[in-house]
């Protein structure tokens, strides 16, 4: 499945326009990493443990976003947006959503 951040794929005609798909993921950051990150916003340098939490939860909406579209009959999405945003009271979630339009081209 093509998955683009562009709405036409080059070379490509759409022949279908299927709808709006999302894969959303919210993912808990637990107590180890939360302070690690603290730590490492002490001293300096890079987190790590959040990056790869983030990396995981961006690839499992991904994917989300994938099988629905492919659940409606589509071939690819196009226009794809990436969104990220910290949740909870103590701002311990992470979520990921993603969002494109699933169409079938030739």
């Amino acid at each position: 499945m093509v998955v683009i951040t562009t709405q036409n794929i080059e070379g490509k005609r759409i022949l279908e326009y299927k709808g709006i798909v999302f894969g959303e993921v919210v993912s808990g950051v637990d107590f180890v990493k939360d302070f690690m990150a603290g730590v490492r916003n002490i001293l300096g340098g890079r987190s790590g443990s959040y990056e790869e939490e983030l990396l995981r939860a961006r690839q499992e909406a991904l994917a989300e976003m994938e099988e629905r579209a492919l659940a409606l009959g589509a071939n690819a999405v196009i226009g794809v947006d990436v969104d990220y945003e910290v949740l909870g009271s103590d701002n311990g979630m992470l979520m990921v959503t993603v969002s494109g339009t699933a169409v079938v081209t030739e």
